[in-house]
């Protein structure tokens, strides 16, 4: 079936697809012809998965297979086994080596749970969030260092004077999992806003130890130019030393204008992020209605928001506009996403899988799908998708993360009150 299911993804890929190739994190990007310059056909027998009408009218995608890929069938038998279901509003999951993991909830609370499913008290030591729209706990990851010291970092929407703000803290567990010790907020977003909506955000620890982190534009229109501004954090990726200093190597430093941590700018709401097994980081990020995107993102690049966007407003209304001007499916100078979805699945959460109990899904992506109620897996082929398969539809769950455990399993977090941690386990074992 693993043989059936590489064939089938080698027919969605065409010679000379493999675009936008560029050098390891932290050095000099070099990037290939884009994909619109080099196009190839999609094969006839090609039946995408999505057969519902595009939101947009009149929008063409810049090359083809950049939206609507060729559906795959992997094989794969899997039991989904529920952990746990009384988590509130989980956001985040992140295993331990001990296999136990820790959660977040997006009203404030971080958690430990066992493998059997006990769910621990609170985690002593967290810092107070804004709660309320999106806002809250967010995301928690280990440190790559955990082994030796039990450093976490976790991010948060950090309630300030005038509004909040989307913050990255660290800190020590203890031992017994109890508390945080030696707790220090090492980043703040700028602007503060007086909003709930669009915070981010992902951490990433890269292979250069560097942290990667993504943030939102805070949604509401007369924000949306900070996408495109240097002199703020919001709608960008940044990259920071896990101490919070700034690598001389970031593409912005020494610039007046522009804020030092800056990697990448141009996103609306960016909520996974995932490094491969090359050191390439991919990026997914809520769009328009008919604009969700994949992304590969390279230093000092731009990713078009809100000047270029496929979809169309919330409201319906088309093009897509700010206080900077409408939108285009084409700027120059702008980076195309790898992959868009529309309709939307509003995804969140994302994991490149590279471990051992699923061979057949070995350098795939996985995205979590809110609005799409699914885990969503993407064949790579080089920087291209070459085929797209949906799981756990019949659940009907919001997925709100999903990461590899050191087992290689899959573990998911569902966005619910009660919400769920779930385990995929091949079948049989």
């Amino acid at each position: 079936m693993a043989l059936a299911a590489c064939t089938l993804a080698a027919a969605c890929a065409s010679p000379g697809t493999k675009t936008n190739s560029s050098s390891a994190i932290g050095g000099t990007t070099t990037a290939a012809a884009s994909p619109a310059a080099v196009p190839a056909a999609l094969p006839a027998n090609c039946t995408p998965l999505e057969t519902r009408a595009p939101n947009a009218t009149g929008q063409t995608p810049a090359f083809p297979g950049q939206t609507r890929i060729c559906g795959v069938t992997s094989g794969v038998a899997f039991d989904v086994v529920v952990v746990t279901n009384t988590l509130d509003r989980p956001w985040s999951v992140e295993p331990l080596p001990d296999g136990r993991f820790l959660v977040t909830e997006r009203p404030g609370a971080l958690r430990i749970v066992s493998a059997s499913g006990q769910v621990g008290a609170p985690i002593a030591g967290v810092p107070a969030v804004a709660t309320g729209g999106q806002g809250g706990l967010l995301d928690v990851a280990l440190g790559p260092t955990f082994a030796q010291d039990r450093t976490i970092f976790w991010t948060f929407s950090e309630p300030r004077d005038g509004g909040n703000g989307t913050a990255i803290a660290r800190g020590v567990l203890s031992a017994d999992g109890t508390r945080l010790d030696d707790v220090r907020v090492i980043f703040h977003v700028v602007p503060t806003y007086n909003g709930r909506q669009h915070y981010g955000s992902r951490i990433a620890f890269g292979p250069d130890g560097m942290l990667y982190a993504s943030f939102g534009e805070r949604s509401d229109t007369p924000m949306r130019p900070n996408a495109q501004r240097l002199d703020g954090h919001l709608g960008k990726v940044i990259r920071i030393r896990p101490d919070g200093s700034v690598p001389p190597d970031n593409p912005f430093v020494g610039r007046a204008d522009a804020k030092p941590e800056i990697w990448a700018l141009g996103h609306r709401n960016p909520q996974g992020l995932a490094f491969d097994t090359q050191g390439r980081l991919w990026q997914v990020e809520h769009g328009t209605r008919g604009g969700d995107e994949l992304n590969l993102i390279q230093k000092g690049k731009n990713y078009g928001w809100p000047l270029q966007a496929y979809g169309i407003e919330y409201s319906g209304a088309q093009p897509i506009t700010s206080p900077i001007g409408p939108s285009a499916t084409a700027v120059t100078g702008m980076e195309q996403p790898t992959y868009f979805w529309d309709p939307v699945i509003a995804p969140s959460g994302l994991q490149y899988y590279s471990g051992n109990a699923f061979p057949a899904w070995r350098g795939n992506l996985f995205v979590g799908g809110l609005a799409g109620q699914r885990l969503v897996r993407l064949v790579l082929d080089g920087n291209r998708v070459v085929g797209e398969e949906h799981f756990l539809t019949d659940r009907k769950s919001r997925i709100r993360d999903v990461r590899q455990g050191p087992d290689g399993l899959l573990y998911l977090v569902t966005d619910a009150a009660p919400g769920e941690l779930l385990k995929l386990v091949p079948k049989g074992r």
